[in-house]
């Protein structure tokens, strides 16, 4: 198992210490540094930044959101920074929500699946550097009955294979990453339900094109504190899972508060989500169970920390990307350092 960093999204307080840390995740050997994008800052812009102050991490786009680009747009991107970083860039896409897509992006949150198989499918298809054309539901190329004509990608990318990783959280979504991605990245994972809950529905879509887990990058991420009251550390992820659970998407279309029901919290996520959608966040925090942080997350020494980190290898995860908990970049990097020394205890490295 490989360990990877999320650095989550900048301008959310704590930019002067981002690159630090990730130059510090570089420097203890971390395999890929993941940066995220809602409706604040931009993905690759963060990256090609991190990318030129460090020397051997991968850089991953966690997610780039696939309501806010042309697909070929995104192959431009992904191209230019697999060729500016030497070829440590990794493509993440997601769907992004409802309420982003349609209230941010003036895109129509319809047909996830469909509109993922065909970005997917142009993506790749304009990185193989052949004159691009494609014919389906959402995205037609050329337009027909005008002046466009099949192009091809004029940027030369580092490697032929860039790899691509799809966010997914129910079942379906799974299902097709694990046909036409190259690895997933997951969200609250819980070793204790991966299988039922992601696991097997990937392993069915790898089935579905004929092939197997072998080389599929199973990849979530875990918020990580260190300390001795676990209590105490749970606490401070309970307004960060209060707003997932509670306050993303709407009502009926929230994909993390219907993952916590999978896992068993369908009473405490509905009242979540009531509590968050009437305006009561500290009620709503209050509200998480200790045991589902818990569960999602690596809290405690660096013993318990290693313990937790076996059950996630042999749940089937191939790199845990940690999002290191602290107010301070000491905390922070001490954080980092104690993901290492877990991996090093549990016989992981």
């Amino acid at each position: 198992m490989r360990l990877g960093i999320n650095l989550g999204y900048w301008g959310a307080g704590m930019d002067g210490d981002n690159l630090a840390v990730a130059q510090e995740a570089d420097r203890l050997g971390y395999d890929v540094c993941w940066a995220a994008e809602a409706y604040g800052s931009d993905a690759p812009t963060v990256l090609a930044w991190v990318a030129a102050k460090t020397e051997r991490i991968d850089v991953g786009s966690a997610i780039m959101q696939i309501p806010a680009r042309q697909p070929a747009m995104t192959a431009m991107t992904a191209a230019t920074l697999d060729s500016l970083t030497g070829g440590r860039f990794r493509l993440g896409l997601g769907v992004s929500g409802p309420q982003v897509s349609e209230g941010w992006y003036g895109v129509k949150f319809d047909k996830p699946l469909a509109r993922t198989r065909e970005y997917v499918e142009i993506v790749r298809r304009a990185m193989t550097r052949e004159r691009l054309s494609y014919d389906g539901e959402h995205w037609t190329l050329p337009l027909p009955g005008g002046p466009g004509k099949p192009i091809k990608l004029t940027v030369h990318p580092e490697r032929e294979h860039i790899p691509l990783y799809i966010a997914a959280i129910g079942p379906k979504n799974l299902e097709q990453t694990g046909e036409i991605a190259d690895g997933a990245l997951l969200i609250f994972p819980s070793a204790a339900h991966l299988e039922e809950t992601a696991l097997r529905h990937i392993r069915a879509g790898r089935e579905k094109a004929g092939l197997t887990m072998d080389g599929f990058d199973v990849c979530p991420t875990v918020p990580l504190a260190l300390g001795d009251d676990v209590d105490a550390l749970a606490d401070v992820f309970r307004p960060y899972t209060a707003l997932y659970v509670g306050g993303m998407g709407s009502r009926k279309q929230n994909f993390y508060n219907q993952l916590a029901q999978r896992m068993g919290y369908e009473k405490e996520a509905a009242e979540i989500q009531d509590k968050y959608l009437a305006g009561d966040k500290a009620g709503a925090a209050a509200a998480v169970p200790q045991s589902l942080i818990d569960q999602t997350s690596l809290l405690g020494s660096v013993e318990r920390i290693a313990e937790r980190m076996t059950a996630y290898a042999e749940a089937g995860v191939t790199t845990l990307t940690l999002a290191p908990a602290g107010f301070t970049l000491y905390e922070r990097v001490a954080a980092l350092r104690a993901g290492v020394e877990a991996m090093e205890r549990a016989g992981l490295a």
